[in-house]
């Protein structure tokens, strides 16, 4: 009995309201390029967690494109360069 309680009352003090999805939503959306401008009453919220999907998809492209071009460079850079780099990436972690 005691844990369905707690259980009870976990669910009720976790609960989201519609007001505050509706704000997430929109900050969600203010962070989206292809939706930024739009105006928020136009947009629902399952295109912005569409886009948002995305874009999230479109930044690992990005960093996996990165990570691929970074680890050629290395390669094809003298032992100098490549541990200055190194160097400068470690620094920013």
């Amino acid at each position: 009995m005691s844990s369905r309680r707690s259980r009870s009352r976990h669910s009720a003090a976790s609960r989201i309201t519609d007001d505050q999805i509706i704000d997430l939503v929109s900050k969600l959306q203010q962070l989206l390029p292809e939706l930024r401008n739009r105006c928020p009453d136009k947009v629902s919220a399952a295109r912005v967690l569409q886009e948002t999907c995305n874009y999230i998809r479109s930044l690992h492209r990005e960093v996996d494109d990165l990570s691929e071009r970074l680890s050629e460079l290395l390669a094809n850079s003298d032992t100098s360069q490549a541990a200055l780099i190194r160097s400068l990436l470690s620094q920013q972690s």
